[in-house]
């Protein structure tokens, strides 16, 4: 059953415009705290690096809670 799940999901974002994939990333990015320009610098991430990003950023709530606890 996660199989058909994960199938689902990949379907559908491979239906989305390059637009939405990018408004998806974005948000997925803003909501575990990861703020666009704060990698390295002149470095280009791979769609693999950012997912990467994304789930270690779901593994550790503390990374999310970063700028909450300097506010």
């Amino acid at each position: 059953m996660n199989n058909l799940n994960k199938e689902k999901r990949l379907n559908k974002f491979k239906s989305m415009s390059s637009q939405e994939r990018k408004a998806l990333i974005l948000k997925k990015m803003k909501a575990n705290g990861i703020e666009v320009g704060s990698g390295v610098p002149n470095r280009k991430y791979s769609q693999v690096e950012v997912r990467d990003l994304i789930r270690i950023t779901n593994c550790f709530p503390e990374l999310r809670d970063k700028n909450q606890k300097k506010n």
